[in-house]
């Protein structure tokens, strides 16, 4: 067997096997649409501005490589977990339009209805 016909075999092998240890290796989940989700559209309209804004330092199911605490069920709880403050509309929209500690506040950026989009958004995480 010549060079070329035995190098052809394990070159797809090797690749194939990388491809499958990088997707092994790979924790991301594939991005559900909103109606996937079943978001209504004041949630969508939340997701998007979670997309814009908060993401960026805030994973909705992981906070690895993040800054801020992934937000994933953070209106399952009594109480927030780093403040300790209520885990309710009123607190959190208030942390959002604020900021708090080492997170900006947005209250420049979104408008009223806007975080009131967001929140109902985190209501689904």
């Amino acid at each position: 067997m010549n060079f070329l016909n035995w190098f052809s075999p394990c070159l797809r092998v090797s690749v194939v096997s990388l491809a499958l240890l990088a997707l092994a290796g790979c924790d991301a989940e594939r991005r559900k649409s909103d109606a996937e989700l079943g978001l209504n559209p004041q949630q969508a309209a939340g997701r998007q501005l979670y997309d814009n804004y908060c993401d960026r330092c805030h994973e909705p199911y992981s906070s690895r490589g993040k800054k801020g605490p992934s937000l994933k069920g953070v209106f399952k709880q009594q109480y927030l977990s780093i403040s300790g403050l209520p885990a309710n509309d009123e607190r959190v929209g208030e942390i959002v339009k604020y900021g708090r500690s080492k997170m900006e506040g947005f209250g420049q950026v979104m408008t009223d209805q806007q975080i009131k989009d967001l929140l109902a958004y985190l209501h689904t995480l």
